[in-house]
């Protein structure tokens, strides 16, 4: 079978007969940057180091004749001819390249739901070009005058088409963005999104069962990673894990449940750590691991809430065998004065 051999990681794609590198990538988890998918913007544009391809048919100016005689191919069009096709991916673990960061994107305010008393979700699109971001990542939101101090919220969705972020957002009592959110921003609003940042995108070529680990809004970056898991088909077990203090805190429960109607390798595990109802298992999620997992070894784990719960949790998944180079993990900080710039309040690893 033909592959495609990333470099430097020398990780290897399957290529289906008539595949073109670019959906060959996308099938097995790799969502390398394009656009227009018609070999017309060059977005899609890296050098192939080795093997043969069919270019097709593609426009001088997204690649042009020395960028051809160098190399470089348009991989929304290219289909390999020879077994292997290397192509330089740039980065030794195979993660993915990280786009570039927008400044100001003027959204609107399309939906405005609340979850819980204390949490609530934007829908936003961008009144021009869609924002585009992996799952798991983050943008910086503020009010069009930029008068609001900017502060950084994880998207809680896959890419869509029309370009929708959804944003969950726990108001603060010295907050002044999440009280400004809560308090003046309704449907039609217009707002300033800037982004996307940070890492916690983990390996989306994986082929491990995966286990999410979340408390509070740190389910908003797993739903936007088990999002992207579940509408791509990833045939392994991918069980969510959310802790809250009571079931009325468990938000988003209405997409969580069908989710298990609908995927029969997802699951969805509730923990409750100040109520005790019947079905739910109670404590916090360090604690009742054990009683679910007997060994992680091979398991990719990922965890989002307080740098308390994270750190508890690392604790807990190394102690049933998760292996470090599989764990994948964001903390983040209450939006409180003193003000904290965004790449420091919002961290991965």
């Amino acid at each position: 079978m033909t592959r495609i051999r990333l470099y430097p990681s020398g990780k290897e794609v399957d290529v289906q007969a008539g595949d073109t590198v670019l959906e060959s990538l996308e099938r097995s988890g790799y969502a390398l940057s394009n656009n227009c998918r018609a070999g017309a913007c060059g977005e899609c544009k890296v050098k192939v180091r080795e093997g043969e391809f069919d270019q097709g048919m593609v426009l001088d100016m997204a690649l042009s004749q020395e960028e051809r005689t160098e190399g470089y191919g348009l991989m929304c069009m290219a289909k390999p001819l020879s077994e292997v096709v290397e192509i330089d991916w740039g980065t030794a673990d195979a993660q993915p390249k990280l786009f570039p960061p927008r400044e100001n994107v003027r959204c609107v305010v399309v939906d405005r739901i609340e979850r819980t008393p204390r949490i609530t979700e934007l829908r936003i699109r961008p009144v021009g070009e869609a924002l585009r971001y992996w799952p798991g990542q983050y943008v910086s939101i503020t009010d069009i005058q930029r008068t609001i101090p900017a502060r950084s919220y994880s998207i809680a969705n896959a890419p869509r088409n029309d370009g929708e972020i959804v944003l969950q957002i726990t108001r603060v009592p010295d907050g002044k963005t999440s009280n400004w959110i809560h308090d003046q921003v309704h449907v039609g609003s217009m707002v300033n999104l800037s982004g996307p940042y940070g890492t916690f995108i983990g390996d989306p070529a994986t082929d491990a069962p995966v286990l999410c680990l979340a408390a509070g809004t740190g389910l908003a970056p797993i739903l936007a990673l088990t999002d992207a898991a579940l509408r791509r088909g990833f045939n392994k077990p991918v069980h969510l894990m959310f802790s809250s203090q009571t079931e009325a805190d468990i938000y988003s429960r209405g997409l969580l449940e069908l989710w298990n109607l609908r995927h029969r390798r997802f699951k969805f595990i509730p923990t409750l750590t100040r109520e005790e109802k019947e079905g739910v298992l109670h404590g916090r999620i360090p604690a009742v691991l054990p009683e679910q997992y007997k060994d992680l070894s091979g398991h990719a784990i990922y965890i989002a809430g307080s740098p308390e719960f994270v750190n508890d949790c690392i604790a807990a998944v190394k102690q049933l065998g998760a292996r470090d180079e599989m764990i994948h993990t964001e903390g983040f900080f209450d939006q409180a004065p003193p003000e904290v710039p965004a790449g420091e309040r919002l961290m991965g690893s």
